[in-house]
């Protein structure tokens, strides 16, 4: 044997050894990975809850022998008790706890979920500055950082965000637009690509509660649109303990007709044309109220009678499996086509500026014919007929639906195999 030779492998495996150790990726080969999940943002919006169990869903599928520990922001209002149902080997570790500093030395990498931005970056940087142990960003929009004060202080912050962002194993943006700013800003993380939405993996479901919802207001399976109203920002002051924004209020005053006028006409136009009817239900808690002013109150009366309005909030489950059942949906709102997409469920989605670039997102899976701009007054004259061609051709939504939700599970595919990478 070549001793030279020899003595040079082993001195090159102990230096690897000690560089994965570094990285936190070193273990024994019978001990399974542990990843730490910090997402779970709020529970007054069904699309904050669905984050976190479409991820859950998309590590069980590709990494099933991976334990996960959730790092929850807010779980109540019912949501940890859905979280435990679907998911019972999930373990929790609240803020404080004596599991979140067990979490802290057990796990072997943070994977922050997706959001409007990197939501927790506070979290990530305690957890980079004390364990020195490997991170990475699943699907999250980059948004610009504006300020109140001094653009002095909007780039410091965005500075901030792309330094923990570039120190991160991979970052995985939900559209192309905050990749190409991520990039533009000088973001080095060694794998930045799109990266869907955690949302469009989850499958809550709770049929019953769904069935028994459509049998008590005549709504029948494949036999109905879903629309969802929203404002330009969520008044969140209406449902917590938040001081009225007058600037954001005065906004939403502004724009709420402008906003939602094409859905009216969208909605007459299906009643007249076709045999659907229309479900107006909320994605936050907000809109029931929103719906039933800017939509509802507004149809004449011949129209009213093949339109549902839902008067109460739900949760994930039940807004999902009623989406499944539904022909469609269309509205101002993101994760309720994103969950659609999810079932194969046609969706067209309206956006503008102050939800930031996350609806982009839906020409990045290949339906940006369903994607409108309501800062562009041409997008806004289209949406009626966009709705009517949906209603008029259902086979053919359909199949479109369907080739953006595999276009989606292909690149989840793709994204759990370089977390599997990166955590060993």
């Amino acid at each position: 044997m070549n001793t030279e030779t020899d003595s040079s492998r082993r001195q090159f495996i102990a230096h690897l050894s000690l560089a994965l150790a570094g990285t936190g990726i070193a273990r024994s080969e019978d001990k399974p990975r542990h990843i730490l999940l910090r997402s779970s943002w709020q529970t007054v919006n069904i699309g904050d809850i669905a984050h976190t169990p479409g991820v859950l869903h998309i590590l069980e599928q590709h990494l099933p022998e991976v334990t996960v520990t959730l790092w929850p922001g807010r779980i109540d209002n019912g949501v940890e008790e859905l979280l435990r149902e679907r998911f019972p080997k999930l373990r929790f570790a609240t803020r404080g706890s004596e599991e979140l500093k067990a979490a802290f030395a057990e796990c072997d990498f943070l994977l922050h979920g997706s959001g409007p931005s990197l939501v927790a970056e506070r979290d990530v940087i305690q957890w980079h500055e004390e364990t020195g142990k490997p991170f990475g960003v699943y699907g999250i929009t980059l948004p610009l950082k504006k300020s109140s004060s001094t653009t002095v202080t909007a780039a410091d912050a965005m500075a901030q965000t792309v330094d923990i962002l570039s120190k991160a194993e991979f970052v995985f943006f939900r559209d192309s637009h905050s990749l190409a700013l991520a990039k533009e800003q000088g973001c080095i993380s060694p794998v930045m690509e799109f990266g869907p939405d955690g949302a469009f993996a989850c499958d809550l479901k709770e049929d019953e509660k769904a069935e028994a919802f459509l049998s008590a207001n005549g709504l029948e399976e494949g036999q109905f649109l879903c629309c969802i109203p929203r404002l330009r920002y969520t008044p969140y002051w209406t449902i917590k303990d938040l001081p009225k924004d007058e600037v954001k209020h005065a906004r939403n005053e502004a724009m709420k007709f402008h906003d939602h006028d094409p859905h009216i006409e969208a909605i007459k136009r299906v009643v007249k044309e076709t045999d659907l009817k229309i479900l107006l239900c909320p994605e936050d808690r907000t809109q029931m109220t929103v719906g039933k002013e800017v939509i509802y109150d507004r149809l004449p009366d011949e129209v009213k009678g093949r339109v549902v309005w839902r008067p109460d909030y739900w949760l994930t489950g039940e807004a999902l499996s009623v989406y499944a059942r539904s022909a469609g949906l269309f509205g101002n709102e993101m994760h309720s086509p994103i969950m659609c997409i999810g079932q194969g469920i046609p969706a067209i989605v309206c956006r503008w500026e102050e939800q930031t670039s996350k609806g982009y997102m839906w020409e990045d899976i290949g339906l940006g014919d369903w994607l409108h701009d309501f800062d562009d007054e041409a997008d806004v004259a289209r949406l009626p007929e966009t709705v009517l061609a949906m209603a008029h051709d259902l086979p053919a939504a359909r199949e479109k639906a369907a080739a953006g939700r595999a276009f989606v599970e292909k690149r989840q595919r793709e994204t759990a195999a370089v977390i599997a990478k990166v955590t060993g």
